[in-house]
C-alpha cells in the first residue's frame, strides 16, 4: 500500500459523498499518477547516448517493447489520463469483463489488446479492488496471451478481494498498488468505508 500524506488528503477528499463529479475525476487523475509513481519503480530501461548542449552523455529511456497500461471498462478509464501523463510512451488498451449472473462465468465484452503480450509490463488499472472478480479475470486474460508481470493500481482495496487475488495468482509475478486498504466489505459486496461506485461518481450514470 502506498503510504504518502497527499495520497492520504486527496482519498479523504474523493470518499466525501459531497465531493462533485468534476472534483472526483481531477482527485482520481492525480492520485492515479502518484501510485503510478510508485509502481512504477521496476519499469524496464535501455542506455541512451544523448548529446546535451554542453557534451555527450549517457541516460536512460523506456525499453522496448513498451509497457501498455489496460483500464478496466468503465471506471479504468477515469485513471488513464494519470498514468498516461507518467508513461506517454506507453500503449493503452482496453479490456471490459463482466461476470454472467447466472452461470457466475467470467466473459469479455470488450478487449482492444494485443494478441500476443510476452515481454510486457501490463498495467492493470481499476479504481476498486472490492471482491477481487473483475482483477483476477483481468489478470488471468493477460497471462494468457503472454504477459509474465503485471502491476495493478487500485484506489482503495477491501481486505477480502486482496486476499482472493493473492491466493489466486499465487507465485506468478504480479505487483498490487493501493491507495488505502479499507476496513472490509458489506454485505453488499461495496468496500467500507469506501467511496461509492466510482463509476457512477466518475460519469453520473448507472451502468
Amino acid at each position: 500500500m502506498a503510504n504518502h500524506p497527499l495520497i492520504t488528503h486527496k482519498l479523504t477528499v474523493l470518499r466525501d459523498k459531497s465531493t462533485p463529479s468534476p472534483v472526483f475525476r481531477q482527485l482520481v487523475e492525480e492520485l492515479v499518477t502518484l501510485l503510478a509513481y510508485e509502481a512504477t519503480r521496476e519499469v524496464k530501461t535501455e542506455a541512451v547516448t544523448i548529446e546535451t548542449p554542453v557534451t555527450k552523455t549517457q541516460g536512460m529511456k523506456l525499453s522496448h517493447p513498451r509497457p501498455i497500461i489496460i483500464p478496466v471498462l468503465r471506471a479504468g478509464l477515469g485513471m488513464l489520463e494519470g498514468i498516461v501523463k507518467l508513461l506517454p510512451t506507453a500503449e493503452v488498451g482496453f479490456l471490459g469483463i463482466k461476470r454472467n449472473e447466472e452461470t457466475l462465468q467470467p466473459y469479455t465484452y470488450a478487449n482492444r489488446l494485443p494478441d500476443d503480450l510476452t515481454g510486457r509490463q501490463v498495467f492493470i488499472i481499476d479504481p476498486m479492488l472490492a471482491t477481487g472478480g473483475t482483477l483476477i479475470d483481468s489478470i488471468d486474460y493477460v497471462f494468457d496471451r503472454g504477459a509474465t508481470e503485471v502491476t495493478c493500481i487500485c484506489l482503495i482495496g477491501a481486505p477480502e478481494g486482496l486476499e482472493a487475488v493473492q491466493k489466486h495468482v499465487g507465485e506468478r509475478n504480479v505487483q498490487i498498488v493501493l491507495g488505502a486498504l479499507d476496513e472490509k466489505l458489506n454485505d453488499l459486496g461495496y468496500i467500507v468505508p469506501g467511496l461509492g461506485d466510482a463509476g457512477d461518481r466518475l460519469y453520473g450514470l448507472a451502468d
